[in-house]
């Protein structure tokens, strides 16, 4: 007589005690990343949305909507790859492989421009370049004698110029790390064969850091080709529009299904700039240069370029880094923008206004829709913060604990897909998914919610890795220890991982909050007259020639962003005090 079968069926072996974390975590991410981009794929395929696709791609208005944007837009992106390549990889060679005087200030100074806001260092080039072509207040330059041409005011050369200072820190720090990795046994033993530097270069260093080349080329295309600030404060002005320009203003004027297409085709091309560097690294042979012998760097000898390129790589630096802020700060207290340097007043910060200055506008401390921008931005910060690194932990730890598992892999690619998508593509997603009543839900378009919920889904990738590099400083063996005397889940992290975890948390918490309060891409989409915040207020106040009022408020921005990093990195070297 056979016993009856106490297996579970198949379909109920899904919903067991060890994968319903693991599910649970997948539905979460699947409502913040995956359902704003079905929405936006749907919102595209109604009848409205046909008729957007070809009004973009096959009529005559196609060459303004997409082609021309398009056009811009690779030029910026790769021209912007080009220049930080050369820029960083030349710094990143100074700092790391040379006997370069004052190496170590070098390499932090090359590490900051990352840190300003892009609009930052484009509101410093028009104070000092601006022309009057587009009336208002001259710049610096002009308002002194010098005649400055419309394609140095105006258009791609200062936005390609902008994001190269921005965004070439980013590869000086991918770049750098690899050098470092480049033995001094390589490079010897090349020397003792009789190799010259040229050859040494080709031969051995280049193949090493080949990989590091394509992931900053790539991360910096993608950067430029999704910025919104620098193109639209420089670009703008003179009708040069990128697609994200244009896709910001398809949805300002009311055409979102137009925007929306924009949308798609923006993430269209990021992925695919993102998928080619991809292949390209995984295409090619890898190199074994960090071994259990123990290495050190190989510095070469500069000889008489020693001080020549010392003061290039600290003139590069304070080009990006020292100018842009003394321009904004001298603008913020100078009275016109052509005499930056006298007269200096504090009247835009913190002036009562009703008198012949900036037209009677009171100071940015005494004006009580920036102070509501300020609260709101702190308050979006500090939000989007925690709620980023308790979901990041919480991913981290679903996935490091059912790692190699199928459920895990799903719910690590679900969790890195936000960053294939450029931040005001992903603002239009969510507009498409909750610009409008879904269900029981409310419309929650122009709310302080639907800016959180956008921010701390962007940011999830960011908040998963800084959660994976804290618990894989944890044992798994404490956490089976209190499993075995019968702690929950719930019990578990809250008495182990989290107290554990808390440095290294707060460290990327406040990472994630300087993100936040110098984003300007994600939120332009989702600003509205109830939620303002200050990189949204200053971008308004600059499109509206209020140079000084745009200025003070990014120098607070930069003071803001400043102190939370400093913080950071403060948290970030006791992480392991625990461990003494």
């Amino acid at each position: 007589m056979s016993l009856p079968s106490t297996a579970a069926p198949p379909g109920r072996r899904l919903f067991t005690a060890r994968r319903l974390p693991a599910l649970l975590m997948i539905l979460i991410v699947g409502i913040l990343v995956v359902a704003p981009l079905l929405r936006i794929v749907l919102a595209t395929l109604t009848p409205g949305g046909l008729e957007a696709w070809q009004a973009v791609l096959a009529s005559p208005m196609s060459p303004n909507l997409w082609w021309r944007p398009l056009l811009n837009t690779l030029i910026l992106g790769i021209g912007v790859s080009a220049g930080c390549l050369l820029l960083g990889g030349f710094t990143a060679w100074l700092v790391v492989m040379t006997d370069v005087p004052g190496r170590r200030l070098l390499g932090v100074m090359h590490t900051l421009p990352f840190m300003i806001p892009s609009f930052a260092a484009a509101l410093a080039w028009g104070t000092l370049f601006r022309n009057s072509r587009m009336g208002g207040s001259s710049g610096f330059f002009e308002s002194n004698g010098f005649l400055i041409p419309d394609w140095l005011a105006w258009g791609i050369v200062p936005v390609l110029i902008v994001l190269i200072a921005h965004y070439y820190s980013l590869a000086f720090t991918i770049i750098g790390a690899a050098l470092s990795s480049v033995g001094a046994d390589l490079v010897e033993a090349a020397q003792m064969t009789g190799a010259r530097r040229p050859r040494i270069f080709f031969g051995i260093v280049l193949p090493v850091v080949t990989p590091a080349l394509v992931s900053a080329g790539s991360l910096t295309l993608a950067g430029a080709v999704a910025n919104f600030a620098a193109p639209a404060l420089l670009g703008l002005p003179v009708r040069m529009q990128t697609l994200s320009t244009r896709l910001f203003g398809m949805i300002e004027i009311g055409q979102a299904e137009r925007g929306f297409v924009l949308a798609l085709l923006l993430i269209a091309v990021s992925g695919v700039f993102l998928f080619l560097s991809d292949r390209l690294v995984s295409g090619r042979r890898a190199f074994v240069t960090v071994t259990g012998k123990g290495g050190r760097t190989r510095r070469f000898p500069l000889g008489k370029w020693r001080w020549p390129l010392c003061a290039l790589g600290f003139g590069l630096a304070g080009l990006t880094t020292v100018v842009p802020v003394l321009v904004l700060v001298a603008s913020s207290l100078a009275p016109q923008t052509g005499a930056l340097f006298s007269n200096w007043t504090l009247h835009f910060w913190l002036g009562e206004g009703g008198g012949q200055i900036a037209q009677g506008t009171a100071g940015i401390f005494r004006n009580p829709v920036l102070i509501g921008a300020l609260v709101n931005t702190l308050k979006l910060g500090v939000t989007v913060a925690l709620i980023s690194m308790v979901l990041g932990l919480a991913l981290a730890h679903t996935i490091t604990r059912n790692k190699g598992t199928v459920l895990a892999n799903v719910l690590s690619q679900l969790a890195f897909l936000p960053l294939l998508i450029p931040s005001i593509a992903f603002a239009a997603a969510y507009i498409a998914l909750f610009g409008a009543p879904l269900g029981p839900l409310p419309s929650l378009y122009g709310t302080f919610t639907l800016l959180v919920m956008a921010a701390a889904a962007h940011n999830l990738p960011y908040a998963v890795q800084a959660g994976r590099s804290v618990l894989g400083q944890i044992a798994t063996d404490l956490e089976e220890s209190a499993r075995l005397t019968g702690a929950g889940p719930l019990r578990r992290m809250w008495a182990i991982v989290f107290p554990l975890a808390i440095r290294g948390l707060l460290a990327g918490a406040i990472l994630v909050f300087v993100k936040m309060v110098r984003d300007l891409s994600l939120v332009v989409l989702l600003f509205s007259a109830t939620s303002p915040v200050l990189s949204m207020v200053a971008y308004r106040y600059a499109a509206e020639g209020f140079m000084q009022f745009a200025n003070a408020i990014t120098v607070l921005i930069l003071v803001i962003c400043l102190a939370a990093s400093l913080i950071a990195q403060a948290l970030q070297a006791r992480v392991q005090k625990w461990k003494e």
